[in-house]
């Protein structure tokens, strides 16, 4: 994570996923109990599942 600062200076859109990530790091001797906020953090950075999602639509959309 960089600053935590986003484009404009407010906090950047992933910043709050981010630091309850870091949180449940901290916080636990298993890192596999944060997978989920690891899961939410990627895809806040990288929007892949979204991606995903609206390629198969339209993908099917076209096909019609």
């Amino acid at each position: 994570m960089a600053s935590g600062f986003g484009i404009h200076g407010g906090p950047g859109r992933c910043y709050p996923i981010w630091m309850d990530f870091s949180e449940c790091m901290s916080k636990t001797e298993d890192p596999k109990k944060c997978a989920d906020f690891r899961d939410d953090y990627l895809e806040c950075l990288h929007h892949r599942k979204e991606f995903t999602k609206l390629n198969r639509f339209f993908r099917e959309e076209k096909r019609q």
